[in-house]
This record gives structure tokens, C-alpha cells and sequence, in this order.
């Protein structure tokens, strides 16, 4: 290791981030600052990559947790010889740039996760770990390994204050995820204020105590950051990796080093000084022959790994062809074009919960595409998710397709999204629909990232019934639907049910969620099964055609289009019933389709669903009437809650006739 060359390489970096953050008046200077040393042995030495191929399979992967210190990021892949460029670092967080305010998917080579909401990264980092240890599983043979990457997140307080974030680490502890290896920031700052105002925990001590392997090192001494990290990769004793790295915040700033201040972007103020301090010239954006050198030839002997891969993967490719091809669709995000057709048709007379028929529709999806991984939240027997054969995932298997994540929401949601970022298999998860609060910021992400993720939300309207207001979401629906780039789907009989999770599979460039009764709903097998299932795809369709001049449109989605077509029953010849499993689909939709099935001659609307009434008056207009659920459920049996609250086919009836 050329610890003089790192050292000044750390300076140049720091110079990197000072000039960026003062050339915009904006950013966060404490972590670039303190964690340069960091940078240097990881970029310099530690982590294996090819900046050419920002994208190779068995790179060590790095999250940055932290992602308000992006800086620190964009500096060192410039310095690796990533295609980001010192235009690239001089338009940090302008309009259009490759380098924004916080680190995002697929806008710079080399980031691997979106980050930014504090503790987000350590789930996503677990989430690749674990995407790593079941591609290592399924593809590596006797012969030929292609992949043993290691996985590492970088962190600091504020991430490791966040639940999200201890969620995860006790699920990684537990699972034994030994390719793992988080680097904790621990300059004793957060934003606000010295970090012992908020915390007074032992760090080691608690990651012990999660099944963990924990080292306190300076983090700013090259040798000691080489060597923890040297065998932090070398052991693979069955325990995921902490190096708590002692760092100054903001160092290099002597006005704000070390303290509170240090963390935004006020040490820019002092530039000039700073630069001095480091012994960079008045030039900014100063990168010098010696450190350009260094990661040229650094990048060359790294070539010398990565050929030596290439052709062992070349040879796998050819003595494993169907592991081979299962490996390209999943890295391509290929899904089988007869998808729907390979799911079979429900029985005319089932009346089963939709949470039951997705349970048996998920069992066609996973044979049909081996690289869908399912999870729940200590939830299986009740969200139905289960895949039937598939094993369970942990240290004991990692080929097993289900994830035991236990009653952690919020980290079940981040840590898929790892998954996702990995791009080598498909996830989906589970819990109840009311939960689905707490896996909400990391759906968030998942959208903002188009990320393909599925999410089966089961016990989806107050017709869970005796539970309870606490477990009777009213808002979920309506709340994710307001998330831009997510599909919320809420099928109303089975064949929707199949219908909604090809969709979700087919759908590579954002998440969905699935909303399922717990209670029995019938099945609609006067229209086509194809009628049905196709109804998925455009968002909504005309499930019950008027048999006269049409005269009203009921809309429904959910248990509730059995009120709409029973009360269309009794109203007459002129109403036509339209589902509505997924509204951003079908406003996804042609004018011309959405006129086939909304035409605007017909301004007599009701629409029905059991749960806030906001969303659908762009359907039925300010003619039309909406019955919703505007306020919290009741504590009763579903039927007598429904009841209570309006969700009933005769309460559609009496709308229907007080429409002008």
C-alpha cells in the first residue's frame, strides 16, 4: 500500500468535495471530509471493480447510507476513473447533472442505491448481501465460481438511529450474512448537535449482540482502515462485518472540524484556507498528475481480475446453459410472454378471498419464472404467499425462494429493494395492507427508483371486521395510489387476481402493490375469463355491459364491484359496471380506450369502494356520487361494519336514483 500516495489522494478528494459544495452554495461537506482516508483505501486498494464496467456481476458492491454526503461518492469514482467527469463534479446538484444532491440509481455509474432518507442504505445494503448469497447458491458450481463479492455500506449516526436501519442489522446478524460489511462513520456529530445529546450506546457491544463481528478503528489511519478491511473480506466465519471507524467530521475545516457545523455545507465558506491547509494549490477542482497515475495504474492491475473472471464465467456459461439462461433473464428482467396463460383458470363457481387465490396464482408465477423470491413479515399463513417447494432463504439455504423477515416492515421493504438493485432476481413481499405504513418511505424509494418490486397487501378494507379501526385500513389504498410510479391494484375477483400479478410481473420499470380481501368475494364467470384477466392490464374495463341505451356507470374496485353488480341487477337494462382493479394503469391508457369504457355522454356516475372517497371523483365528476369510507372502521363483524358504513348494494340503489 502507498500510503503517501492514498494520503494525498484523501487531500485531493476532500479538495474534490470543498470546491463542489462552495461552487454551489449546497451540500454536506462532514462526511467527504472525514471519511477521504476511507475513500482512498477502499477506491485505492480494498474494493474490487472496473470502473468500465461499473455493472460487472462480481463487483464488490458500496452503498452509500449516508447519501447526504454524496460528494464523498462522486469525488472517488471520478478519482477510479468511473465515466464521471470534472465537468461531472463541477455541475454537482445543478440542473440535469450526473452527480444531484443525493446519490440516484441508474444516473452515475458506480451508485448503486437511491439514498438519502437515513438508514435506508443499511436495509439496501443487507438486501444486496442477501441477493449475493443466493446468487452464490444457484449458480456458482464445483467447477467454476462466479460469484464471492462482498457488499458494503457506508454509514454514520444518523442512519444507525433510524429503526429502519436496526431492523436490519438484527435480520443480517441472525441470517448470518458473512459477505456483508458495514463502515460506521463515528465522528460523535449528528446535524443538530454532539452525537451524546441523542445516544450514549456502546457500539461494539451492540453489534455483538446482533451476531455481528465488530472493530473500533482510526479512521483516518490508512494502515488500520487497509487491514480491517483486508480481513473483514477474508473471513467468512458465518458473522456479518461492522468497522466502527473514528473519524473528525469535517476535517481539513479547522473553523468547523469536529463539530455540529462541520456537517453542512458552511465549511465551504472557509475554501480558500482549507485548500491551503490540505497543501492543494489555489487552482479548485485540482486532481494531480501523481494521484491521475496512480488510479491508471491501479485500474490496469484490476483488469488482470476481471479477465480472469471473464473467462471463468465464459466457461461456466458453457457447461451450465440453463443455469446460464436463467441467470440472463434475470439480469435483463425478462418475463415469460405466456406469463397469464401459464396460470390456470379458476373453477366458474370459486368464491374464495382474493388473499387465497393470489396464494395459489403466486404458485404458477414462481414456476414460471425460478428467480422470484418471496417474503413475509411473520405473515405467511395468513398473506398466502408462500411458495409451495421453494425452501426457505438463511443460512442453512440460500436457494431458498422464501424470506423469513419477521415483524420488520419498514427494513422487509428497504431490503427488497437491495434485491431489486441488484437486478439478479425478482421480489415480492407480504404483510397486512394497514401496515403498509410502515413499509411506505422504502415504497417510496422503490417508485422514485423504478425499481420492480411486488407488494401483497392482504386485509385490505374494513372487512377484516372484528380487529378492529387499528387494523382497518380506510386511507392505505388512496395513500399509495398518490406515490408517482407505483401500480396499486386491487382485483376483485380471481381471474383479476392472476390478471394483477402478471401485470406486476411484466411491469420491469416501477413497484405494485396488491390489495386482497381476507374475506370470500365471488367470481364473475358471466364475463370472460380473458375479459377479466386483460381488465388487469388496462387499469379498468367494462365488467357488466348495459343491455339498453346506457344510462349510468357504476364504478367498483375490490369486494365492492359485488355491490355495484347487484345493484345494477336492480336498477335495469341502461347500467353498465366497470372494475377499476388498478386507477393508474388505466389512466395510463389511450383517450380512445378511456372513452370505451367511460364515455362522456354518460355523466350519471356512482362510484363504490370502501375506503376514502377522494380519488374518485375524476371518474364520476361533479354530477356523479361517490361512496366512500371517510372516516375510521368500527369493531364488529365485516358484513355488519360494511353495512354500518354505507358499503352495500342497496346504498349503491339509492345513490343511483338520487342522481339528477
Amino acid at each position: 500500500m502507498n500510503q503517501h500516495i492514498l494520503a494525498q489522494a484523501a487531500n485531493e478528494a476532500r479538495g474534490l468535495a470543498i470546491d463542489a459544495v462552495n461552487a454551489c452554495s449546497s451540500g454536506h461537506l462532514g462526511l467527504p471530509l472525514g471519511c477521504a482516508e476511507i475513500g482512498a483505501v477502499l477506491f485505492g486498494g480494498s474494493l474490487r471493480y472496473q470502473a468500465d464496467a461499473p455493472k460487472w456481476l462480481n463487483r464488490d458492491r458500496l452503498i452509500l447510507s449516508a447519501g447526504h454526503g454524496s460528494m464523498f461518492l462522486y469525488s472517488w469514482l471520478h478519482l477510479a476513473g468511473y465515466a464521471v467527469g470534472i465537468d461531472d463534479v463541477k455541475a454537482f446538484r445543478k440542473l440535469h447533472s450526473i452527480t444531484p444532491g443525493h446519490p440516484e440509481f441508474e444516473e452515475t455509474p458506480g451508485v448503486e442505491a437511491t439514498t438519502g432518507p437515513l438508514g435506508q442504505g443499511v436495509a439496501n445494503a443487507v438486501g444486496y448481501a442477501m441477493s449475493g448469497k443466493a446468487a452464490a447458491a444457484k449458480y456458482n458450481t464445483s467447477e467454476h465460481t462466479i460469484f464471492d463479492h462482498h457488499v458494503f455500506g457506508l454509514l454514520g449516526d444518523g442512519c444507525l438511529q433510524e429503526g429502519v436501519a436496526r431492523e436490519a442489522i438484527a435480520y443480517a446478524g441472525h441470517n448470518r450474512l458473512d459477505n456483508l460489511v458495514l463502515i460506521y462513520d463515528s465522528n460523535d456529530v449528528t446535524l443538530d448537535a454532539m452525537a451524546d445529546v441523542t445516544q450514549s450506546e456502546d457500539a461494539e457491544a451492540y453489534f455483538t449482540s446482533q451476531g455481528w463481528d465488530a472493530v473500533t478503528i482510526d479512521g483516518h489511519n490508512l494502515e488500520q482502515i487497509a487491514s480491517s478491511l483486508a480481513q473483514a473480506k477474508a473471513d467468512d466465519n458465518g458473522r456479518p462485518k461492522v468497522i466502527i471507524a473514528k473519524t473528525e467530521i469535517g476535517r481539513g475545516i479547522p473553523e468547523v472540524a469536529g463539530t455540529a457545523k462541520g456537517h453542512g455545507e458552511g465549511g465551504a465558506n472557509f475554501a480558500e484556507t482549507a485548500r491551503a491547509g490540505l497543501g492543494l494549490p489555489e487552482q479548485t477542482f485540482y486532481v494531480s498528475d501523481e494521484v491521475k497515475a496512480f488510479f491508471a495504474d491501479h485500474q490496469a492491475a484490476l483488469v488482470s481480475d476481471f479477465d480472469a473472471w471473464n473467462g471463468t464465467y465464459s466457461a461456466w456459461k458453457e457447461a451450465n446453459p440453463a443455469l446460464a439462461a436463467e441467470l440472463a433473464d434475470g439480469i435483463s428482467g425478462a418475463v415469460p410472454s405466456d406469463l397469464l396463460d401459464r396460470i390456470p383458470e379458476f373453477a366458474s363457481d370459486y368464491n374464495g378471498a382474493t388473499r387465497a387465490s393470489g396464494g395459489e396464482v403466486i404458485q404458477s408465477v414462481a414456476a414460471a419464472m425460478p428467480n422470484l423470491l418471496t417474503g413475509s413479515a411473520d405473515l405467511y399463513g395468513s398473506t398466502k404467499n408462500y411458495i409451495k417447494d421453494g425452501g426457505d432463504f438463511g443460512a442453512d439455504d440460500f436457494t431458498g425462494r422464501n424470506i423469513w423477515f419477521g415483524i420488520r416492515e419498514h427494513a422487509m421493504a428497504a431490503m427488497c429493494n437491495g434485491i431489486a438493485y441488484d437486478g439478479l432476481f425478482r421480489i415480492s413481499c407480504a404483510t397486512f395492507a394497514v401496515f403498509a405504513d410502515y413499509l411506505r418511505p422504502s415504497v417510496r424509494v422503490a417508485a422514485l427508483a423504478k425499481l420492480p418490486v411486488t407488494y401483497i397487501l392482504t386485509h385490505d378494507s374494513v372487512g377484516v371486521g372484528e380487529d378492529g379501526p387499528t387494523h382497518q385500513p380506510v386511507e392505505t389504498v388512496s395513500g399509495l395510489r398518490v406515490i408517482p410510479g407505483l401500480d396499486v391494484f386491487r382485483p376483485a375477483d380471481a381471474e383479476e387476481t392472476a390478471g394483477a400479478w402478471s401485470a406486476s410481473m411484466h411491469r420491469t420499470d416501477g413497484p405494485s402493490a396488491l390489495f386482497l380481501t381476507r374475506q370470500n368475494v365471488p367470481i364473475y364467470s358471466e364475463t370472460p375469463v380473458e375479459t377479466r384477466r386483460e381488465g388487469a392490464y388496462y387499469g379498468a374495463y367494462v365488467l357488466k355491459q348495459e343491455q339498453g341505451a346506457l344510462e349510468t356507470i357504476i364504478l367498483a374496485s375490490g369486494s365492492e364491484v359485488a355491490h355495484a353488480m347487484a345493484a345494477a341487477e336492480e336498477l335495469g337494462a341502461g347500467v353498465r359496471v366497470v372494475s377499476v382493479p388498478c386507477m393508474e394503469r388505466f389512466d395510463r391508457q389511450s383517450e380512445e380506450y378511456k372513452l370505451s369504457v367511460l364515455p362522456a355522454s354518460c355523466t350519471r356516475r356512482v362510484a363504490i369502494e370502501a375506503g376514502v372517497s377522494g380519488l374518485w371523483w375524476k371518474y364520476v365528476g361533479c354530477g356523479g356520487k361517490v361512496l366512500g369510507i371517510d372516516r375510521f372502521g368500527m369493531s364488529a363483524p365485516g358484513d355488519t361494519v360494511m353495512q354500518q358504513l354505507g358499503m352495500t348494494s342497496a346504498d349503491v340503489v339509492a345513490a343511483v336514483n338520487d342522481l339528477a
